[in-house]
């Protein structure tokens, strides 16, 4: 029997797309601030542990999606040159895969946790704070290696308002969760910050079930269960060759930013809890960049695989000047409305007056955030993944780690030194990636080939 499907490749909309990612990754960015919010009610020393752990956490995540995102850009192509048979079979590894090392993750944090934490150079309530957290967080980390491998499949589907939705439910039930088990409300225990850690990993395991749902409605070739346990080297491969460097990037950003939050403790905790709510509120001023670059990485995935490349290549120019467009209008609220924004979440006025001043330079750092975001997530759909991995070590290692230092330390500008070393990087990576995409080297680097009318009838 052949197995075969004829169908034509499916034209897809950046706004249709986007508008639900938008909405996806805002609930996702709301599920943390939900979090820092309603510890500020506990405590700042609540706050920083949990920021702290975070850290580590965030580390997990980016490490998940070596798989997870290298399996939706191959899956993108295939889809786009409609080898839909493979992408069905490419979907099922990559969920085996990432559970596999979700729980080899979970393991590590349940038995690291306190090592961890005291590496980080934190003490007293900080640290208990953020070694409970982690221990409840990190230990069911598995779900969410599963939850970003089935989304991502899911998303290049084209499903991502359906993803949207679970993403709504997810949080509706954390902050639930968050109200009854850290304050102890509807007749709940008042755990804190362990509440809020619980609360994480049960809507994330109700979430899972859902997505798995999904998965069998979005592909166009149902899942098998031999699927799940059929390991293809080719297939392997091909995900690791776009899913390691993206990782691996997105890794050396994060290691990055624990050593600027190591740079940080040295401030005192006024500056601790003051960065981790500038952070919460400058999430939200890059929010539609992630959105535009991840709906653009779907379009361009499609594209590259239906070897329409020309249509590729005036796409992401077109997402990028959205994509800014969006962001300055948002640095500037922030930066107009600083001193209120940080005052929601303290009544410290030194932490107050140590947030607003990096607020202040919102324009500055988002800017050049928002042309990395989108470019580079359209680099890795095309298939060229590790040229951000080689500028990225230059740029976040070997530049800004140093300059950080020298801001912070030598020349003593706080807080600020740090969130100046991060703009230069954002901008040096920014200009890098622009030249790349005009130079169209990336056209080189597709993973499959359109699939031709012979293959069709065969």
């Amino acid at each position: 029997m052949s197995e075969t499907i004829k169908k034509p490749a499916e034209k897809l909309s950046l706004f249709h797309l986007t508008w639900p990612i938008f909405l996806e990754v805002f609930l996702f960015m709301l599920m943390g601030l939900a979090d820092t919010f309603m510890l500020s009610a506990v405590s700042d020393d609540a706050v920083s542990g949990v920021g702290t752990a975070n850290q580590f956490i965030h580390i997990a995540i980016l490490i998940l999606e070596v798989v997870g995102n290298g399996a939706a850009i191959v899956v993108s192509q295939y889809l786009g040159s409609r080898r839909y048979f493979e992408a069905a079979k490419i979907s099922a590894l990559a969920v085996t895969l990432n559970l596999c090392v979700g729980l080899i993750m979970s393991v590590v944090f349940v038995l690291s946790s306190n090592h961890l934490m005291s590496m980080m150079n934190l003490q007293g309530a900080v640290l208990e704070h953020a070694q409970s957290y982690l221990i409840i967080v990190g230990g069911g980390i598995f779900l969410q290696a599963v939850i970003n491998s089935l989304a991502a499949i899911i998303r290049v589907h084209g499903w991502t308002k359906q993803t949207m939705y679970v993403s709504l439910g997810m949080n509706v039930i954390h902050v639930i969760g968050n109200y009854m088990l850290i304050f102890g409300n509807f007749g709940a225990p008042e755990l804190g910050v362990q509440g809020a850690a619980i609360s994480s990993v049960v809507s994330r395991l109700i979430a899972l079930f859902v997505f798995f749902w999904l998965l069998y409605q979005a592909l166009d070739v149902k899942v098998k269960l031999e699927y799940y346990f059929t390991f293809s080297k080719e297939y392997i491969r091909k995900i690791l060759s776009i899913g390691l460097p993206s990782a691996l990037e997105q890794i050396l950003y994060q290691l990055c930013q624990i050593v600027f939050l190591y740079y940080v403790t040295y401030l005192g905790s006024e500056a601790l809890a003051a960065r981790q709510y500038a952070n919460n509120i400058s999430m939200f001023t890059y929010l539609f960049a992630i959105a535009i670059g991840l709906g653009t990485s779907i379009i361009v995935g499609r594209l590259v695989g239906a070897g329409e490349k020309d249509t590729a290549y005036k796409q992401l120019w077109f997402s990028v000047k959205a994509a800014l467009l969006f962001t300055v209008t948002l640095a500037l609220v922030v930066t107009l409305f600083r001193y209120p924004l940080i005052s929601l979440f303290t009544d410290n006025a030194e932490v107050v007056k140590i947030g607003a001043s990096v607020l202040l330079l919102s324009l500055l750092l988002e800017t050049g955030r928002t042309i990395n975001i989108t470019i580079i997530n359209t680099l890795r759909a095309s298939g060229d993944a590790r040229f951000p991995v080689k500028i990225g070590f230059l740029s976040m290692v070997c530049m800004s780690l140093p300059l950080g230092y020298l801001l912070v330390f030598v020349l003593d500008l706080g807080l600020v030194g740090v969130w100046l070393a991060i703009s230069a990087d954002e901008w040096t990576r920014a200009i890098i990636v622009l030249f790349r995409w005009k130079s169209r080297k990336w056209e080189h680097f597709a993973l499959v080939s359109p699939k031709t009318e012979e293959e069709d009838v065969k």
